[in-house]
């Protein structure tokens, strides 16, 4: 899996309880796989679907929060993208996987209308 983000939980990312918020980690995957999905299509894309996303552990307020991607598939218009999230605690080099998903992405033109995405090399 490729880097596409690295960022540090901060206290406005919390819910009411100070956990950090499942939204906002997903919000990060969104853009690791954005990042992914419009270098591979060479172009602009929008999120059409996530797929299996699961918490495997928390994400607490100073944690460093890497996200790695792959392209699973590509389709005429579509890619599929596998994201993880994973955590490093701030005073610490243990990295934990704390999620995963699947992101479709559609690859659009200039007016918004899908495109079909270039070969690969293209």
């Amino acid at each position: 899996m490729a880097p596409m983000i690295r960022t540090i939980a901060m206290p406005g990312d919390t819910n009411p309880a100070g956990d950090i918020f499942g939204g906002w980690l997903m919000g990060q995957m969104d853009l690791a796989a954005g990042n992914a999905a419009a270098r591979r299509a060479r172009g602009r894309c929008a999120t059409v679907a996530v797929e299996a996303m699961t918490f495997h552990k928390a994400v607490h307020v100073g944690d460093e929060v890497s996200l790695y991607a792959r392209i699973l598939s590509v389709g005429r218009t579509s890619i599929r993208i596998q994201v993880e999230a994973w955590r490093r605690e701030r005073h610490s080099d243990l990295r934990e996987r704390v999620t995963e998903a699947a992101f479709t992405f559609v690859a659009l033109d200039e007016t918004g209308r899908p495109r079909p995405v270039p070969a690969e090399g293209s």
